[in-house]
Protein backbone atom coordinates (compact mmCIF):
# COMPACT_ATOMS: atom_id res chain seq x y z
CA UNK A 1 0.00 0.00 0.00
CA UNK A 2 1.81 3.12 -1.23
CA UNK A 3 1.25 6.80 -0.21
CA UNK A 4 1.79 9.74 -1.91
CA UNK A 5 1.95 13.14 -0.30
CA UNK A 6 1.44 15.94 -2.73
CA UNK A 7 2.67 19.53 -1.72
CA UNK A 8 1.30 22.20 -4.85
CA UNK A 9 4.24 25.07 -5.01
CA UNK A 10 4.08 28.64 -5.63
CA UNK A 11 7.07 30.46 -4.71
CA UNK A 12 7.56 28.28 -1.35
CA UNK A 13 11.02 28.17 -1.41
CA UNK A 14 10.77 29.78 2.63
CA UNK A 15 8.14 26.96 3.71
CA UNK A 16 8.80 23.77 1.94
CA UNK A 17 11.19 22.05 4.32
CA UNK A 18 8.75 22.99 6.79
CA UNK A 19 5.75 21.41 5.29
CA UNK A 20 8.13 18.15 3.80
CA UNK A 21 9.66 17.80 7.40
CA UNK A 22 6.13 17.45 8.90
CA UNK A 23 5.06 14.53 7.01
CA UNK A 24 5.41 10.99 8.55
CA UNK A 25 7.41 8.60 6.78
CA UNK A 26 5.78 5.62 8.30
CA UNK A 27 1.87 5.05 9.15
CA UNK A 28 0.56 2.03 10.13
CA UNK A 29 -1.33 0.27 7.13
CA UNK A 30 0.70 1.68 4.81
CA UNK A 31 3.63 -0.01 3.33
CA UNK A 32 5.58 3.10 1.87
CA UNK A 33 5.16 7.05 2.11
CA UNK A 34 6.55 9.00 -0.74
CA UNK A 35 6.33 12.98 -1.22
CA UNK A 36 5.76 14.59 -4.46
CA UNK A 37 6.36 18.01 -4.92
CA UNK A 38 4.33 19.90 -7.97
CA UNK A 39 6.29 23.17 -8.75
CA UNK A 40 3.64 25.33 -10.51
CA UNK A 41 5.94 27.56 -12.72
CA UNK A 42 7.76 29.25 -9.53
CA UNK A 43 10.27 31.98 -9.85
CA UNK A 44 12.32 31.51 -6.88
CA UNK A 45 14.11 28.21 -5.29
CA UNK A 46 11.45 26.06 -4.76
CA UNK A 47 12.54 23.08 -7.29
CA UNK A 48 15.97 23.38 -5.72
CA UNK A 49 14.97 23.20 -2.39
CA UNK A 50 12.84 20.63 -3.12
CA UNK A 51 15.76 18.24 -4.44
CA UNK A 52 17.28 19.30 -1.45
CA UNK A 53 15.23 17.59 0.69
CA UNK A 54 14.80 14.68 -1.03
CA UNK A 55 11.50 14.91 -2.35
CA UNK A 56 10.35 11.59 -4.15
CA UNK A 57 8.84 12.98 -6.96
CA UNK A 58 9.55 16.54 -8.59
CA UNK A 59 6.60 17.71 -11.43
CA UNK A 60 7.72 21.17 -12.85
CA UNK A 61 5.28 22.70 -14.55
CA UNK A 62 6.23 25.35 -17.76
CA UNK A 63 4.59 28.44 -15.79
CA UNK A 64 2.22 29.42 -13.64
CA UNK A 65 -1.05 27.25 -14.41
CA UNK A 66 -2.98 28.34 -10.80
CA UNK A 67 -3.77 26.03 -8.18
CA UNK A 68 -6.43 23.24 -9.69
CA UNK A 69 -4.33 22.67 -12.78
CA UNK A 70 -1.24 21.93 -10.10
CA UNK A 71 -3.48 19.86 -8.54
CA UNK A 72 -4.47 17.73 -11.47
CA UNK A 73 -0.91 17.56 -12.33
CA UNK A 74 -0.57 15.68 -9.13
CA UNK A 75 -3.09 13.19 -9.19
CA UNK A 76 -2.19 12.38 -12.41
CA UNK A 77 1.72 12.30 -11.18
CA UNK A 78 0.48 10.20 -8.30
CA UNK A 79 -1.21 8.03 -9.96
CA UNK A 80 1.48 6.97 -12.77
CA UNK A 81 3.98 6.63 -9.76
CA UNK A 82 2.03 3.85 -8.10
CA UNK A 83 0.05 5.83 -5.47
CA UNK A 84 -2.68 3.58 -3.76
CA UNK A 85 -3.27 6.52 -1.10
CA UNK A 86 -2.83 10.09 -2.68
CA UNK A 87 -3.14 12.95 -0.06
CA UNK A 88 -2.83 16.46 -0.60
CA UNK A 89 -1.68 19.23 1.55
CA UNK A 90 -0.10 22.79 0.98
CA UNK A 91 3.28 23.62 0.83
CA UNK A 92 2.54 26.80 3.15
CA UNK A 93 2.34 24.59 6.04
CA UNK A 94 -0.90 25.38 6.75
CA UNK A 95 -2.05 22.22 7.72
CA UNK A 96 -0.42 19.35 10.43
CA UNK A 97 1.29 16.14 9.21
CA UNK A 98 0.74 14.07 11.75
CA UNK A 99 -2.90 14.22 10.66
CA UNK A 100 -2.25 12.37 7.78
CA UNK A 101 -2.55 9.00 9.21
CA UNK A 102 -6.34 10.40 11.04
CA UNK A 103 -7.13 11.10 7.43
CA UNK A 104 -6.16 8.36 5.48
CA UNK A 105 -8.24 5.93 7.89
CA UNK A 106 -11.68 5.94 6.52
CA UNK A 107 -10.12 4.46 3.09
CA UNK A 108 -7.85 2.12 4.85
CA UNK A 109 -11.57 1.08 6.48
CA UNK A 110 -12.88 1.28 3.31
CA UNK A 111 -15.57 3.66 4.64
CA UNK A 112 -14.85 6.04 1.77
CA UNK A 113 -12.80 7.09 -0.87
CA UNK A 114 -12.05 10.92 -0.63
CA UNK A 115 -11.70 12.17 2.79
CA UNK A 116 -11.66 16.36 3.38
CA UNK A 117 -10.39 17.70 6.71
CA UNK A 118 -12.11 19.80 8.74
CA UNK A 119 -10.83 22.89 10.12
CA UNK A 120 -12.05 23.93 13.62
CA UNK A 121 -12.83 27.81 11.66
CA UNK A 122 -14.55 29.21 14.71
CA UNK A 123 -11.42 28.64 16.71
CA UNK A 124 -8.80 29.93 14.15
CA UNK A 125 -7.72 33.49 15.44
CA UNK A 126 -6.55 34.60 11.74
CA UNK A 127 -9.95 33.99 9.64
CA UNK A 128 -11.77 37.52 10.24
CA UNK A 129 -15.58 36.95 10.97
CA UNK A 130 -16.47 37.81 7.33
CA UNK A 131 -14.35 34.77 6.38
CA UNK A 132 -15.73 32.52 8.55
CA UNK A 133 -19.12 33.68 7.52
CA UNK A 134 -17.59 33.08 3.67
CA UNK A 135 -16.21 29.75 4.65
CA UNK A 136 -19.64 28.74 6.50
CA UNK A 137 -22.20 29.70 3.44
CA UNK A 138 -19.54 28.21 1.13
CA UNK A 139 -19.65 24.64 2.62
CA UNK A 140 -23.72 24.79 2.89
CA UNK A 141 -23.81 25.63 -0.95
CA UNK A 142 -21.24 22.72 -1.62
CA UNK A 143 -23.26 20.27 0.75
CA UNK A 144 -26.55 21.30 -1.41
CA UNK A 145 -24.62 21.10 -4.96
CA UNK A 146 -22.98 17.62 -3.79
CA UNK A 147 -25.00 15.93 -1.80
CA UNK A 148 -22.77 15.26 1.04
CA UNK A 149 -21.95 16.06 4.18
CA UNK A 150 -18.63 18.24 3.98
CA UNK A 151 -18.44 20.73 7.02
CA UNK A 152 -15.37 22.32 5.34
CA UNK A 153 -15.19 22.23 1.39
CA UNK A 154 -12.75 24.76 1.06
CA UNK A 155 -10.01 22.43 3.21
CA UNK A 156 -7.34 21.33 0.86
CA UNK A 157 -6.26 18.91 3.49
CA UNK A 158 -7.49 15.92 1.68
CA UNK A 159 -7.02 11.97 0.99
CA UNK A 160 -8.39 10.59 -2.01
CA UNK A 161 -8.21 6.56 -2.80
CA UNK A 162 -6.36 5.69 -6.55
CA UNK A 163 -9.90 4.92 -8.05
CA UNK A 164 -10.91 7.95 -7.36
CA UNK A 165 -7.82 9.96 -7.72
CA UNK A 166 -7.93 8.40 -11.06
CA UNK A 167 -11.79 9.89 -11.80
CA UNK A 168 -11.10 13.23 -11.03
CA UNK A 169 -11.44 15.74 -13.83
CA UNK A 170 -10.90 19.42 -12.73
CA UNK A 171 -11.89 21.73 -15.15
CA UNK A 172 -11.51 24.85 -12.85
CA UNK A 173 -8.70 27.61 -13.38
CA UNK A 174 -9.35 28.80 -9.30
CA UNK A 175 -9.62 26.07 -7.18
CA UNK A 176 -10.38 22.41 -6.87
CA UNK A 177 -11.34 22.38 -3.49
CA UNK A 178 -14.67 22.91 -4.28
CA UNK A 179 -14.93 21.26 -7.69
CA UNK A 180 -13.39 17.58 -6.39
CA UNK A 181 -16.19 17.37 -3.44
CA UNK A 182 -18.71 18.15 -6.11
CA UNK A 183 -17.25 15.63 -8.26
CA UNK A 184 -17.08 13.23 -5.70
CA UNK A 185 -20.78 13.49 -4.70
CA UNK A 186 -22.33 13.54 -7.70
CA UNK A 187 -20.19 10.55 -9.21
CA UNK A 188 -21.24 8.62 -6.45
CA UNK A 189 -18.03 8.77 -4.70
CA UNK A 190 -18.05 8.05 -0.88
CA UNK A 191 -17.11 11.32 1.15
CA UNK A 192 -16.24 11.62 4.41
CA UNK A 193 -14.45 14.29 6.81
CA UNK A 194 -12.28 14.04 9.88
CA UNK A 195 -11.70 16.56 12.10
CA UNK A 196 -7.87 18.47 12.04
CA UNK A 197 -5.87 20.92 13.26
CA UNK A 198 -4.24 23.50 11.44
CA UNK A 199 -0.90 26.03 12.00
CA UNK A 200 -0.53 29.37 12.49
CA UNK A 201 0.10 31.79 9.13
CA UNK A 202 3.12 31.53 7.40
CA UNK A 203 1.78 33.88 5.03
CA UNK A 204 -0.97 36.01 3.53
CA UNK A 205 -3.54 33.78 1.51
CA UNK A 206 -2.85 33.81 -2.11
CA UNK A 207 -6.19 32.48 -3.14
CA UNK A 208 -7.99 34.86 -1.40
CA UNK A 209 -6.96 38.56 -2.90
CA UNK A 210 -10.10 39.74 -1.70
CA UNK A 211 -13.50 38.87 0.51
CA UNK A 212 -15.19 40.06 -2.37
CA UNK A 213 -13.19 38.48 -5.25
CA UNK A 214 -12.92 35.03 -3.38
CA UNK A 215 -17.02 35.30 -2.72
CA UNK A 216 -17.32 35.75 -6.82
CA UNK A 217 -14.91 33.34 -8.04
CA UNK A 218 -16.26 30.78 -5.67
CA UNK A 219 -20.26 31.46 -6.81
CA UNK A 220 -19.08 31.10 -10.10
CA UNK A 221 -17.06 27.68 -9.60
CA UNK A 222 -20.52 26.33 -7.83
CA UNK A 223 -22.48 27.78 -10.84
CA UNK A 224 -20.44 26.08 -13.18
CA UNK A 225 -19.76 22.43 -11.32
CA UNK A 226 -23.89 22.58 -10.99
CA UNK A 227 -25.06 23.51 -14.25
CA UNK A 228 -22.15 20.99 -15.48
CA UNK A 229 -23.60 17.89 -12.90
CA UNK A 230 -27.06 19.52 -12.99
CA UNK A 231 -28.64 21.11 -16.14
CA UNK A 232 -31.89 19.75 -16.27
CA UNK A 233 -32.58 21.31 -12.64
CA UNK A 234 -30.46 24.20 -13.37
CA UNK A 235 -32.30 25.18 -16.94
CA UNK A 236 -35.67 23.21 -16.50
CA UNK A 237 -36.80 23.75 -13.14
CA UNK A 238 -36.83 27.89 -13.44
CA UNK A 239 -38.30 27.26 -16.95
CA UNK A 240 -41.51 25.44 -15.83
CA UNK A 241 -42.26 27.85 -12.85
CA UNK A 242 -41.66 30.61 -15.53
CA UNK A 243 -44.13 28.33 -18.09
CA UNK A 244 -46.83 27.69 -15.39
CA UNK A 245 -46.76 31.62 -14.69
CA UNK A 246 -47.44 32.26 -18.60
CA UNK A 247 -50.02 29.76 -18.51
CA UNK A 248 -51.76 31.11 -15.53
CA UNK A 249 -51.67 35.03 -16.61
CA UNK A 250 -52.92 33.47 -19.87
CA UNK A 251 -55.97 31.82 -18.56
CA UNK A 252 -56.59 35.03 -17.05
CA UNK A 253 -56.67 36.84 -20.19
CA UNK A 254 -58.57 33.97 -21.53
CA UNK A 255 -61.50 34.46 -18.78
CA UNK A 256 -61.32 38.40 -19.17
CA UNK A 257 -61.78 37.75 -23.07
CA UNK A 258 -64.64 35.39 -22.33
CA UNK A 259 -66.46 38.14 -20.38
CA UNK A 260 -65.76 40.71 -23.14
CA UNK A 261 -63.06 42.42 -21.21
CA UNK A 262 -60.42 41.18 -23.37
CA UNK A 263 -59.31 44.54 -25.17
CA UNK A 264 -58.40 45.68 -21.29
CA UNK A 265 -55.62 43.32 -20.59
CA UNK A 266 -53.43 43.06 -24.22
CA UNK A 267 -50.40 43.64 -21.69
CA UNK A 268 -51.47 40.85 -20.21
CA UNK A 269 -51.11 38.71 -23.01
CA UNK A 270 -48.08 39.54 -24.37
CA UNK A 271 -46.39 39.24 -20.73
CA UNK A 272 -47.84 35.78 -21.10
CA UNK A 273 -46.96 34.67 -24.18
CA UNK A 274 -43.48 35.90 -23.41
CA UNK A 275 -42.96 34.07 -20.37
CA UNK A 276 -44.85 30.88 -22.23
CA UNK A 277 -41.98 31.17 -24.70
CA UNK A 278 -39.30 32.11 -22.24
CA UNK A 279 -40.85 28.94 -20.04
CA UNK A 280 -40.68 26.48 -22.99
CA UNK A 281 -36.94 27.61 -24.15
CA UNK A 282 -35.57 26.72 -20.64
CA UNK A 283 -37.24 23.55 -20.43
CA UNK A 284 -35.80 22.56 -23.89
CA UNK A 285 -32.49 23.71 -22.87
CA UNK A 286 -32.47 21.65 -19.93
CA UNK A 287 -33.33 18.53 -22.12
CA UNK A 288 -30.85 19.54 -24.31
CA UNK A 289 -28.10 20.02 -21.46
CA UNK A 290 -29.09 17.08 -19.76
CA UNK A 291 -28.26 14.83 -23.11
CA UNK A 292 -25.22 16.62 -22.94
CA UNK A 293 -24.19 15.54 -19.70
CA UNK A 294 -25.01 12.15 -19.77
CA UNK A 295 -22.73 12.05 -23.03
CA UNK A 296 -19.85 13.78 -20.92
CA UNK A 297 -20.04 11.07 -18.24
CA UNK A 298 -19.93 8.45 -20.89
CA UNK A 299 -17.24 9.93 -22.50
CA UNK A 300 -15.58 10.18 -18.17
CA UNK A 301 -16.56 7.18 -17.56
CA UNK A 302 -14.86 5.55 -20.92
CA UNK A 303 -11.93 7.30 -19.94
CA UNK A 304 -11.61 5.75 -16.82
CA UNK A 305 -12.48 2.31 -17.68
CA UNK A 306 -9.57 2.84 -20.39
CA UNK A 307 -7.09 3.96 -17.81
CA UNK A 308 -7.94 0.93 -15.58
CA UNK A 309 -6.98 -1.43 -18.25
CA UNK A 310 -3.67 0.70 -18.68
CA UNK A 311 -3.17 0.27 -15.60
CA UNK A 312 -3.42 -2.95 -15.15
CA UNK A 313 -0.82 -3.09 -18.07
CA UNK A 314 1.57 -1.11 -16.48
CA UNK A 315 4.19 -2.66 -14.32
CA UNK A 316 3.49 -1.13 -10.31
CA UNK A 317 6.89 0.43 -8.71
Amino acid sequence: MKLIVQLPCHNEEATLARAVGAIPRSIAGVSEVEILVVDDGSTDRTAEVARSLGVDHLVRLPRNLGLARAFQAGLEASVRAGADLVVNTDADDQYRGEDIPKLIAPILAGEAELVVGARPISEIEHFSPAKKLLQRLGSRLVRWASGTSVPDATSGFRAMSRRAAMRMQIFSEYTYTLETVIQAGRKGMAVASVPIGVNPPTRPSRLIRSTGDYLRRSALTILRIFVTYRPFHFFAVPGTVVFLVGLAIGVRFLYFFAVGQGAGHVQSLLLGVLLLGTGFFLIVTGLVADLISVNRKLLEELDFRVQELQDRARPRR
